[in-house]
């Protein structure tokens, strides 16, 4: 199951090397290129880039965010494993590379919806760490004032993790009609896992999706395990990208942030060209069970975990091709860690200490433009008064 990791050299200090740098600053590099781990295609006659340029403050930036999503998804560990939160939580430790390689390509036209291991991507899309904290702990400061939880958080453009499996690719497939719709130049992405592969209203949306060519990218994150088995017990065919049939495939380490980055850029230019929807598939892998409730060695071994962490962990290898590249300094990086780990800690404070919202917000911001005052309840005889707390997100 490992990965190829990409060698990185440097103009810097080297000669004849294959990374390009534009302009040296404090002894750093401002811009360096890396090789990425070769794509797999599927009736495309080219693919992305395998050769990547990275700025100094990108390498930043993403090294930020991934330690961010990491240290948001342990905290949202601790804080379930002490009852603060309830109910569902599905962690998405070891797939960061995954959504801050697509994010890192997306317009702001651009919109996503993906399922329930969605607490990374509401913060990449524009909430506050706290908003996201307060959210999971049911509480008012939440980005959905604690109504959704782990399986229900959104913020700007992004829809949400939803809750039902596989239910989203249909939805994506909706923002992404809307969008051609309305004759704007984005995409839409709808994430999903290997298990909800098999879905069979993935396959119905395949088909409307290329009848129509919606600019929609249906990514496919295949970490090897559904829920409590693996791919290969599950599928006929593992090869996911292919899956689409007549809708083109690509396959890409989702273990590197630059090789989904670049497979991103190729695939936004595809589908805003009006050639219609891709399938891609992201290769990673989950270190936590498919939920809080599942310890995930049962049918998977503590040492394969391991190995992964050790050969192919998207931070440990971003850290040393950025370093080694001399891009940015291990003490620059040290100085993150601590900052993103200060700046976490506070957020649980705060989801800590905030309170829930009142029963009067039950009949909250249900429609955006109410023509009726009153929401029925549980029975016709006792309706419930419909009130606007506040402007919802995506609108």
């Amino acid at each position: 199951m490992s990965l190829h990791i990409s060698k990185i050299t440097t103009a810097c200090n080297l000669k004849n090397v294959s990374a390009v740098l534009k302009t040296c600053k404090n002894g750093f590099a401002n811009e360096a290129s890396f090789e990425v781990k070769p794509f797999k295609l599927h009736k495309l006659e080219s693919g992305p880039e395998t050769t990547v340029t990275l700025s100094r403050d990108d390498a930043l930036k993403y090294y930020t965010q991934l330690q961010t999503i990491r240290r948001i998804e342990a905290a949202a560990g601790n804080l379930y494993k002490e009852k603060i939160i309830r109910g569902f939580c599905h962690l998405y430790s070891g797939q960061e590379a995954v959504a801050i390689g697509i994010k890192a390509v997306l317009e702001p036209i651009d919109k996503v919806i993906t399922a329930y291991r969605c607490h990374g991507w509401t913060y990449l899309m524009g909430a506050p760490i706290k908003s996201v904290l307060c959210e999971l702990t049911g509480r008012k400061g939440g980005c959905a004032r604690g109504k959704g939880g782990s399986m229900h958080m959104y913020a700007p453009n992004f829809f949400g993790g939803n809750g039902i499996v596989g239910a989203q690719v249909p939805l994506g497939a909706g923002l992404a009609f809307s969008l051609k719709y309305r004759e704007q130049s984005g995409i839409a992405i709808a994430l999903y896992g290997d298990g909800a592969a098999n879905q069979g209203q993935v396959f119905e949306v395949y088909n409307m999706a290329k009848l129509w060519n919606l600019p929609c990218v249906f990514i496919c994150e295949n970490n090897g395990y559904g829920m409590g088995t693996s791919a290969e017990r599950a599928a006929a065919s593992v090869d996911y990208y292919s899956r689409g049939d007549y809708i083109p495939g690509i396959w890409v380490d989702g273990m590197d942030v630059l090789a989904v980055k670049s497979a991103l850029k190729f695939t936004r230019d595809y589908c805003t060209s009006g050639k219609g929807p891709l399938v891609l598939e992201a290769a990673t892998y989950r270190y936590s069970g498919h939920s809080m409730s599942d310890p995930g060695t049962s049918y998977r071994t503590r040492d394969e975990i391991q190995e992964v962490r050790q050969t192919r962990d998207p931070i440990t290898s971003f850290r040393e091709k950025i370093i080694n590249a001399e891009l940015v300094s291990q003490d620059e990086l040290k100085k993150i860690d601590v900052d993103v780990k200060k700046e976490v800690d506070e957020a649980v404070k705060v989801a800590k200490a905030d309170v829930e919202i009142g029963l009067e917000e039950l009949a909250g911001d249900i429609y955006a433009a109410p023509l009726e005052t009153e929401i029925r309840g549980t029975t016709p005889f006792n309706p419930l008064t419909h009130i606007k707390v506040g402007q919802p997100a995506n609108l």
